[in-house]
């Protein structure tokens, strides 16, 4: 049995835990309908961040949506943190199925 798949994109975000909050309320504003969010850690150019300690943490967002709302999250992104925070975002091309669910 072959399901039917629908494009969409995931856009993802890892940056600052202390974002967490101020995040999630942009994206409801900008019209993401849902969002799964997981501990990170890793290293970059502002150095080594760990999931363990609460200034150092970091947090992974991810969205599946539309191309158009991924952009719109991005540019407002930059507009708004990427100077001042440790942030990262990409999106990526996938299929989905449950279309109904984004």
């Amino acid at each position: 049995m072959i399901l039917a798949t629908e494009k969409r994109v995931l856009f993802t975000v890892i940056t600052e835990a202390t974002l967490e909050q101020p995040l999630l309320r942009e994206l409801d504003r900008l019209g993401v309908r849902g969002y799964t969010i997981s501990d990170a850690r890793g290293k970059g150019n502002r150095g080594v961040r760990d999931a363990a300690w609460g200034e150092t943490a970091n947090i992974r967002i991810e969205v599946i949506c539309t191309r158009e709302l991924a952009e719109r999250v991005l540019e407002f992104l930059h507009k708004h943190y990427y100077a001042n925070y440790a942030m990262v975002a990409f999106v990526q091309d996938v299929e989905v199925i449950r279309l109904d669910k984004f």
